[in-house]
């Protein structure tokens, strides 16, 4: 167990000062068992007209801030500290059904899960489903936890890491194909891989410890951070970390869950001003803990998409 503090910062600068639409943070963490949330300091400036908390469809948290006036620059500026208690993965107690695949989903259970079972993008060719059913055994029952933690570290050792800070999502197909990506491609990538074969899969955006910069490199430090859950009769929903190899929670900081990446966006939001306004954004993560003071600092994760003079920023992992 121990205690993590997460800073993170995100600077918006114009040329000239630009009217702010409303905008949707997703900072706070999930409580849950395994991470406790202990405090945290939310500071916007220029400081909104009006901020409230809710609770989307899938139960994260979410603050809606409001502005009046206009500015050249638009900070958002995010601490919080939680009680981390790692586990891993293979360590999680399944129920014997389970254990092998194919396997199915109570019926209790089906109906809640159905939508996260479903690919949700063209797999043209069956790539993805092809490439999916290479993890399993032929003509035999499949050990579930091997199929799960060998696709998470094919993607590790198979794929290059590369930083995008573009809007969106690349196709899983696409991924497939270029063999590279962000954490948020690699984790989609192997959503709709295990949706393929009837597992019910869902996205997580939140942030990554690192614990020692002299170790093995980790990816997706210093930014915002992505990768997927599974849902397995027994054990609930795992974290598999197919950027780093990761599989359970050990160094991830959860923030929130989705069906889809584009519902779990950090940081999103409107200006109004002229196309040519935005100079730059600015986006730096450190992680720290109290026992190692260690952290990670670097930028990352955020786009424009122009609309004549109105344009949607959004802030991805």
């Amino acid at each position: 167990m121990s205690i993590l503090t997460v800073r993170h910062v995100t600077t918006y600068r114009y040329k000239q000062p630009v009217a702010f639409g409303e905008h949707r943070l997703m900072f706070r963490p999930r409580d849950s068992y395994d991470q406790r949330f202990l405090d945290s300091r939310l500071t916007i400036t220029p400081t909104p007209a009006s901020i409230r908390w809710i609770h989307d469809v899938f139960g994260n948290c979410v603050a809606l801030a409001r502005f009046t006036g206009r500015a050249s620059e638009l900070t958002f500026d995010s601490q919080i500290k939680l009680e981390h208690s790692p586990f891993n993965a293979p360590d999680f107690q399944m129920d014997a059904d389970a254990k092998t695949y194919p396997f199915a989903y109570s019926a209790e259970e089906l109906p809640d899960l159905a939508r996260c079972m479903e690919p949700h993008y063209p797999d043209p060719g069956d790539v993805v489903r092809n490439w999916a059913r290479q993890f399993l055994r032929v003509g035999h029952p499949t050990d579930t936890g091997t199929l799960l933690m060998t696709m998470t570290c094919a993607i590790q050792e198979s794929f290059r890491y590369s930083r995008r800070t573009e809007a969106g999502i690349q196709p899983p197909a696409m991924t497939l194909g270029l063999r590279q990506g962000t954490c948020r491609d690699f984790a989609l990538l192997m959503m709709e891989a295990v949706r393929s074969l009837g597992f019910a899969a869902r996205f997580v955006t939140g942030y990554l410890y690192v614990p020692d910069r002299d170790g093995p490199t980790r990816l997706g430090g210093g930014a915002t951070h992505a990768w997927c859950q599974v849902y397995l009769p027994g054990a609930g929903w795992v974290e598999f970390d197919p950027t780093n190899g990761i599989i359970g929670n050990r160094d991830l900081i959860r923030v929130a869950v989705a069906r889809d990446p584009s519902q779990a966006v950090p940081l999103s939001g409107t200006w109004i001003g002229l196309p040519g306004d935005s100079l730059d954004m600015v986006v730096e993560v450190q992680v720290s803990s109290e026992a190692a003071n260690t952290n990670r600092a670097g930028t990352d994760g955020a786009s424009v998409e122009r609309d004549g003079p109105r344009r949607v920023v959004d802030q991805r992992n």
